[in-house]
C-alpha cells in the first residue's frame, strides 16, 4: 500500500509503502513544542520514505538522539528520526492523506504529558519510551 503526506503548503510531499508500526500518541516536551500538543506518529521503515517534493524541507538536531523534519514555509511538522540517521522514519500522523487506515495504539511518555487535557481512551499508556 502506497500513502501520501504533506505539509500544509505543499513545499513538501511525500509517499511511504508498506505497513508502519500503529500509531502512538507522544506526550514529550519536544512533541508538544514542535507541533503545539501532543504529537501522533507512526514508523516506517527509513527506505519506505520517498520525496515528493522537498524544495522546503529542513532538519533540526532536537537533542542528541533526534532530528525533526518540517517545512520552512509553513512550519509543518512532518518528521522525526533517530540520530545518527536511523533506519525508521517516523511520520506524523495528520500530514497523511485521508483514510490512513491505521488506528491509534497508545500514549508514550505520559509522564511529561501537559496539564490541560486528560487521556481517556482507554488505550495503554507509558510513562516514557
Amino acid at each position: 500500500m502506497i500513502r501520501s503526506g504533506g505539509c500544509l503548503c505543499v513545499g513538501v510531499g511525500y509517499e511511504v509503502t508498506g505497513d508502519p508500526a500503529q500509531p502512538v500518541a507522544c506526550h514529550c516536551s519536544q512533541c508538544a513544542r514542535t507541533s503545539g500538543n501532543y504529537a501522533v506518529m507512526a514508523a516506517w521503515p527509513a527506505s519506505e520514505l520517498v520525496l515528493t517534493a522537498s524544495e522546503s524541507l529542513a532538519w533540526f538536531r532536537s537533542s542528541d538522539s533526534a532530528s525533526r523534519g518540517f517545512c520552512t514555509r509553513c512550519g509543518g511538522n512532518l518528521f522525526w528520526r533517530e540520530e545518527p540517521e536511523g533506519d525508521k522514519i517516523y511520520v506524523a500522523m495528520g500530514t497523511l492523506d485521508q483514510p490512513t487506515g491505521l488506528r491509534l495504539a497508545g500514549h508514550i511518555f505520559v509522564g511529561s504529558k501537559a496539564d490541560y487535557y486528560e487521556i481517556a481512551d482507554g488505550l495503554p499508556q507509558k510513562p516514557g519510551w
